[in-house]
């Protein structure tokens, strides 16, 4: 594949399968350069975030992008490649796949419980496969689905420009969404969920998604002003406000809590990060990965207190003013942001006969189904099995794979088997930097690293029973997507394959 431009516009020129393609070369989530992503068959993988789309139609096949690619004509004459553009499509980089409508007539309700990506994708696809009833999106939240990805790293967020999708969206496409409006029960008989307004609303299929929302400290002072915890653009916005010029301590080292540090570090007087564990991202990305990202914040002035805990918040006039260590150690403090995990939003299914584990996650089987027939369940609510990590149940809290639950639960609601088998994909900002992850690498007893941490340009992969598990990078493109594509085709990375200095495989040059 290659990058051509046709009337000052830049159009990906692919061959695969012995036929010529030509589509947008932006992709449709943030713009990366497909042309400097990995083309796997008929497929283009996004170097940046995995998105992956069809060469030959332009759709989308994976997440996170929402839209597909504009196509445009090619025809081949003397052994020379014409590409023609439509005007039309010339100021298009993305294309809104087409929808059908609700059918008169037609009583049958689907329901979707929650206003975050997975539901919106839910409803998208619903209609992309032109089922003609009623679908009803209901969230606690005042806003329309928006990129939530965005909130830890851009945090003076104004909320229109986050959104997924208009209000005029949701009334072309016949999708009901309901605002500040809470599921209190479900009664699984009846079909019918009871809100917190008093009204009940019946359905002929569900999909639950109203994900989790931040853990509190359980430590006395946490009702002071000043504590804030992260979950909303006004949270966003509120925290950005109250952190200028201030000191600030982050209880969390994990991704919200590293990536808060990391916008701070220009715009408030001191930065305290209190962690649980020895390193930052201990568990997820490895301690090599957590004391270089370390060394990256200490160097702009972040303190760090690790393996440290919390016992008390002390306050003046209502407002925070220190925090107590469990060591003895005081910190002065003008704001405490907590990012320290997250707590289910599954209160409402307690004496349902949904199945939940002992978290409060929803158990559901790869076709995010529940136990309850009619009843799906997906994004960070849902325990499921991961195909790559040989169908065993986890729960990754990932955005994309949200937005692939709610694929998988939409067409088989309408009756087409489909089984979840997306890899995970996601990515932490720190001070300008990426840090791109695919796979599952939990357990993992082995990293092999290419390149040096100390470079800040690195690729680590995550070695368990024999085989590459994961791989994360940093300036390294664009080898996880090359990875993802691997892990997607169900073809192994070994051990001896990881260990080997022939890198030709990652298709780097």
């Amino acid at each position: 594949m290659m990058e051509v431009e046709v009337a000052h516009h830049n159009v990906l020129l692919a061959r695969s399968e012995g036929k010529y393609s030509a589509v947008g070369n932006q992709c449709t989530h943030y713009g990366a350069p497909l042309s400097k992503g990995v083309l796997m068959g008929h497929r283009v993988r996004c170097p940046w975030h995995g998105a992956c789309f069809n060469v030959h139609t332009g759709d989308l096949e994976e997440y996170p992008g929402m839209d597909c690619l504009p196509c445009h004509k090619v025809k081949v004459e003397n052994n020379k490649v014409y590409v023609s553009i439509n005007k039309r499509t010339l100021k298009q980089a993305k294309r809104v796949k087409r929808m059908g409508a609700r059918v008169p007539g037609v009583s049958h309700t689907i329901l979707l419980l929650g206003g975050g990506s997975a539901s919106l994708i839910c409803a998208e696809t619903l209609r992309q496969e032109n089922y003609g009833g009623r679908v009803i999106m209901v969230t606690r939240d005042d806003l329309l689905p928006y990129d939530k990805t965005r909130l830890s790293k851009v945090m003076n967020v104004v909320s229109d420009s986050i959104l997924l999708r208009r209000m005029d969206f949701f009334h072309q496409n016949d999708i009901e969404v309901w605002l500040r409006k809470e599921a209190l029960s479900l009664d699984t008989d009846k079909r019918a969920v009871t809100f917190d307004d008093g009204t009940v609303q019946n359905y002929d299929q569900l999909f639950i998604s109203t994900g989790c929302r931040a853990k509190g400290l359980d430590v006395p002072g946490m009702e002071l002003e000043n504590v804030k915890m992260l979950e909303t653009p006004e949270d966003a916005r509120q925290i950005h406000t109250a952190c200028m010029g201030c000191h600030i301590v982050i209880v969390g080292s994990s991704f919200v809590g590293m990536e808060v540090a990391s916008y701070m570090t220009d715009k408030a007087t001191s930065i305290t990060v209190i962690g649980s564990s020895e390193l930052p991202y201990q568990k997820t990305l490895g301690p090599e990965i957590g004391k270089i990202t370390m060394m990256m914040l200490a160097e702009k002035g972040v303190k760090f207190y690790m393996n440290a805990n919390v016992t008390e918040v002390r306050g003046l006039n209502g407002k925070v003013k220190e925090v107590v260590l469990k060591r003895g150690t005081v910190i002065p403090a003008d704001v405490l942001i907590v990012g320290i995990g997250v707590t289910p939003n599954s209160e409402f299914l307690q004496g349902s006969k949904v199945q939940m584990d002992l978290k409060g996650s929803v158990m559901v089987d790869k076709y995010m189904r529940t136990n309850v027939p009619g009843v799906f369940c997906g994004g960070d609510l849902a325990t499921y099995p991961l195909a790559m990590a040989k169908d065993q149940r986890v729960s990754t809290g990932h955005w994309q794979m949200a937005q692939a639950h709610a694929r998988v639960a939409a067409l088989n609601m309408l009756g087409k088997p489909t089984e979840l088998n997306s890899v995970p994909f996601y990515w932490t900002v720190l001070l300008g930097k990426t840090i791109r992850y695919a796979g599952y690498g939990e357990g993992y007893t082995e990293i092999v690293v290419k390149g040096k941490f100390e470079d800040m340009k690195f690729l680590a992969l995550y070695i368990k029973d024999g085989e590459v598990t994961a791989a994360a990078s940093l300036d390294y493109d664009p080898a996880v997507s090359v990875i993802a594509e691997r892990f997607a085709a169900g073809n192994a990375i070994t051990t001896t394959e990881a260990q080997s200095d022939d890198m030709s495989w990652l298709k780097l040059s």
